[in-house]
């Protein structure tokens, strides 16, 4: 079973300024001795490891670290996609065999249209030339922009992060229904089934109340393009890395073995080239 989505970083109130007072939990380092003690008995054979800082220098370091440690899979970093020299940061970057993807924190960006700026884009357009998935990070409402974008890129492959974050805590359902079934068709776009309970009420949720979502999710991408992701450390806001494996199994436990194992291990080998 693979962990297609986690975080690594050493805390700094500057470089973090997204945790919030009620996620003092966060506010500490967290490394590869403690993903590997949370994942313990979970049955994780490796892991991809994703940004949370927007700078260069943290990819850089997610990759030393992956290349000291075997279970970390791939990284997924960051790039200045808008500048007019990413072109050589990517190439920097991309030599490294361990980076698999880029990922822009489009759901902080104050402008719920910077995912179809020109320049933005542009950087996009060099990611299949360097062999490079691109992780999708957005609210539910920047789904019809986010459509728009990757008609834009055909021959890219996509990942969306966390089923593009629905209204989990209201149990509203539409219209990121339509939308994600929308989104689907295009079938450059893959689905990370992660992040969910940390969407839902975190005292009080339950698998059943993310059953839906994982069933809509099931249907409109099907398991070959579905990947399973813990999103630790923020995802101990809501619950343990063993309590959410556990709620993951339950909710795809009516699928055949061989769907499942789509889900778990062979999407993510798929779309993010893991082994190369």
């Amino acid at each position: 079973m693979i962990d297609a989505h986690h975080h690594l970083w050493t805390y700094g109130a500057a470089a973090y300024p997204w945790i919030r007072d009620d996620m003092a939990v966060l506010r500490r380092d967290f490394l590869v001795d403690d993903l590997r003690a949370a994942a313990s008995g979970s049955g994780i054979t490796g892991f991809v490891t994703v940004q949370a800082r927007q700078t260069v220098e943290e990819t850089e370091w997610l990759l030393d670290i992956a290349d000291r440690h075997h279970e970390i899979l791939g990284v997924v970093g960051w790039a200045p996609l808008a500048e007019p020299h990413v072109g050589g940061i990517l190439e920097r970057l991309a030599a490294r065999p361990r980076l698999r993807g880029v990922r822009h924190i489009l759901q902080d960006e104050p402008d719920d249209e910077h995912i179809l700026r020109a320049d933005f884009n542009r950087g996009v357009m060099a990611l299949r030339a360097a062999g490079l998935t691109y992780d999708i990070l957005i609210y539910e409402r920047h789904l019809p922009q986010t459509m728009r974008f990757v008609d834009r890129h055909p021959n890219q492959l996509f990942v969306l992060d966390h089923v593009a974050k629905p209204h989990i805590r209201a149990r509203e359902i539409a219209p990121w229904r339509e939308q994600i079934v929308e989104l689907a068709r295009r079938e450059h776009v893959f689905c990370k089934v992660s992040g969910m309970v940390t969407e839902a009420d975190w005292r009080t949720w339950t698998a059943a109340d993310l059953q839906p979502y994982v069933d809509i999710v099931l249907e409109a991408f099907g398991p070959e393009r579905l990947m399973f992701g813990s999103d630790w450390p923020v995802l101990v806001l809501a619950a343990s890395y063993d309590e959410w494996v556990w709620t993951f199994r339950e909710t795809i436990r009516a699928l055949s073995p061989d769907e499942q194992a789509w889900i778990t291990m062979r999407t993510a080998r798929r779309a993010y080239g893991l082994g190369r």
